[in-house]
């Protein structure tokens, strides 16, 4: 498959300063990255605006690379060239890809990534979806792999009507595991019943502990997974039966945990991280092989991402707006060749 010629630059989205302020994001020219060896030169189709690429930019993520860099985690596009022999057999195939751990992100036109950070979309994988594929998917499918592993036979999350949230549902269903889904707004119970949700309850209502705790005990809940932090963390764990996990994946509300000791004493219970960054480098096993072979087949059927904007680089005000302001309402894409004449 042929593909256009390579231009010598490109327009990026620049981070110059780790202090949320949009004015640190600037479109900048700059030469095309040239693949090395081991990488492959990605033509950006689209790439989200994730939690975690916001805390990325705020200087909270796990992760700072020196100034000024490109930002985006992941995104989907359509490889152009490459450095080594191997990469060329990738020349014109659309795949979805990840940043690599040093270096820019995929916020441009072009990027490189390494031969280990792209995979092939399949033909029902639109541009879009593909974009979302690593980050969320994967991290919902190895969520609900451990509780499968470790034969729970129900489990409860946090910001259930998230992206990530929505896809833990689909797959407990998927698997016939009852889930407790704990929203922030009373409008988001009806949205998740609509999507199949059995036991949903949101954190604002009356008695919203006692009914958490009822619901738990009553499914015998092991496992739960927390996306938000602060004191639904600890409002989780005391719902859940003695000797309970719970596994912490998040930290939207950007607050510390807050867990009374007497859960670890006299319950038993416990408190795990998971961060897809730490599973992805651990090695590729058995477990990695059967999620790249499952998690592509799930994505843009069972697993979807609902999009709500989809903007050029130089829209990242607006953008990083849209997408700080309800994240329910679906994912903010920057999508490169919409400025390309601007």
């Amino acid at each position: 498959m042929s593909t256009p010629p390579v231009p010598q630059t490109m327009r990026a989205l620049v981070l110059t300063a780790y202090d949320g302020r949009p004015t640190s994001l600037q479109v900048q020219t700059r030469p095309v990255p040239k693949p090395t060896s081991s990488q492959v030169l990605v033509r950006v189709a689209a790439s989200p605006i994730n939690p975690s690429d916001m805390m990325f930019v705020r200087g909270m993520y796990g992760v700072k690379k020196p100034l000024p860099t490109v930002p985006g985690f992941e995104g989907s596009g359509t490889v152009v060239a490459a450095g080594g022999v191997t990469g060329k057999l990738l020349v014109g195939r659309r795949v979805a890809c990840v940043a690599p751990a040093e270096g820019d992100g995929l916020w441009a036109e072009y990027a490189v990534v390494g031969l280990s950070q792209v995979m092939p979309l399949r033909s029902h994988i639109t541009d879009e979806q593909g974009a979302s594929l690593f980050v969320n998917p994967f991290t919902a499918w190895a969520l609900m792999e451990r509780a499968r592993e470790g034969g729970h036979v129900a489990l409860a999350q946090t910001a259930a009507a998230s992206s990530m949230g929505r896809m833990l549902l689909a797959l407990s269903l998927r698997a016939k595991v009852p889930m407790v889904h704990v929203v922030g707004r009373p409008e988001q119970v009806e949205l998740l019943k609509k999507l199949g949700a059995e036991h949903v309850l949101s954190s604002h209502e009356p008695e919203f502990e006692e009914r958490l705790r009822l619901i738990c005990h009553e499914l015998k809940v092991s496992l739960a997974f927390d996306a938000v932090g602060g004191k639904l963390t600890g409002q989780l764990l005391h719902a859940m039966p003695d000797g309970g996990t719970l596994i912490v994946h998040g930290l939207l509300s950007e607050q510390e945990c807050r867990i009374h000791p007497g859960e670890f004493i006299f319950g038993g219970k416990k408190v795990e991280g998971f961060w897809m960054e730490r599973w992805g480098r651990q090695g590729f096993g058995r477990e990695k092989l059967k999620a790249g072979m499952a998690v592509p087949a799930l994505v843009g059927r069972v697993l979807e991402t609902p999009v709500r904007a989809r903007l050029p680089l130089e829209s990242a005000g607006d953008a990083v707006r849209i997408a700080c302001s309800d994240m329910t309402a679906g994912k903010v894409l920057f999508v490169p060749g919409q400025g390309a004449a601007a």
